[in-house]
């Protein structure tokens, strides 16, 4: 019985999995299971999974349609025979000793429900031992990339998985991972931080790579943090500081500049963005039935 499941919820891509494949093949640590929910409508990733099995790891594949992030994953968490659940994206990738370690971690005496590692390339600003609803609620501990988040099969399943009415492609285009940690936290789950345990992404949107119509998807993303201001019913504070920093930050590096006109635009989209979300959420949680 494997330890661990990783469930990979994977579309358009085919290098990038085929590279995060090879860094599972060389880790030090062997007793975990793959599940790929594939969302393409084509077998591009057959071959993938072929050669991943013949290297001797355990993998299972699944289709899965329409394309829906956070549904995918709670089909590939209700296929997992692992006691814990991660969720490597399609494009992240690990060290040799990044699964060895997350086990050492989750075997200690503290007995954690979930743990979060290190995001490499974003530097996480994450600097406590422990998540706490307390901090993470004004999100003074978040946010929290689902690359680094690792759980205990048993709280997704007690939390019903991720909310499929939040992630890439929908309307709250962001915040699914967010959105289960808080509520893990909520529940009294004790989620620790390791920085030991390193994941591997690219970041992206950086202001030398940035395109005009960015602003578009940087404004679907931040409808996600905003629907949780009302989920979450959190403080009228952290709402006003959500809303208002991404317009006031910029201003902080200085004399107007290209750069300074790049982040105004993308501030104001963000704000755009989660006062939207933050708005509509309640009134479209009364039109869906989705429960999630």
């Amino acid at each position: 019985m494997p330890e661990l499941s990783l469930i990979i919820a994977t579309l358009g891509r085919t290098l990038e999995l085929d590279r995060l494949m090879t860094t599972l093949t060389s880790q030090s640590f062997k007793n975990f299971e793959i599940i790929i929910v594939d969302q393409n409508e084509d077998d591009r990733l057959n071959v993938i999974a072929q050669i991943a099995k013949n290297n001797g790891l355990t993998l299972t594949h699944l289709r899965h349609h329409p394309p829906n992030l956070a549904h995918a994953r709670n089909r590939g968490i209700a296929t997992a025979k692992g006691k814990w659940c991660g969720f490597p994206d399609d494009d992240c990738w690990y060290e040799p000793t990044t699964l060895e370690r997350l086990l050492d971690r989750c075997r200690q005496n503290d007995m954690p429900h979930g743990v979060v590692g290190r995001w490499v390339e974003q530097d996480s600003a994450l600097t406590a031992a422990s998540l706490c609803w307390k901090k993470s609620s004004q999100f003074r501990d978040l946010p929290v990339s689902s690359i680094t988040l690792f759980l205990q099969k048993s709280v997704l399943t007690q939390l019903g998985g991720f909310d499929k009415r939040l992630g890439v492609g929908l309307w709250f285009g962001a915040a699914e991972e967010t959105d289960l940690v808080l509520r893990a936290l909520k529940a009294g789950s004790n989620i620790i931080y390791d920085p030991s345990i390193r994941v591997h992404h690219k970041v992206t949107n950086a202001l030398d790579e940035r395109q005009p119509e960015d602003h578009i998807a940087c404004k679907k993303r931040a409808r996600g943090t905003g629907a949780l201001y009302a989920k979450h019913n959190l403080s009228a504070w952290v709402i006003i500081r959500g809303l208002l920093a991404p317009i006031l930050r910029p201003w902080g590096q200085g004399h107007f500049t290209q750069e300074l006109k790049k982040n105004l635009i993308q501030g104001w989209a963000t704000s755009q963005g989660r006062y939207q979300g933050w708005r509509q959420w309640k009134p479209y949680q009364k039109k869906t039935t989705a429960n999630f």
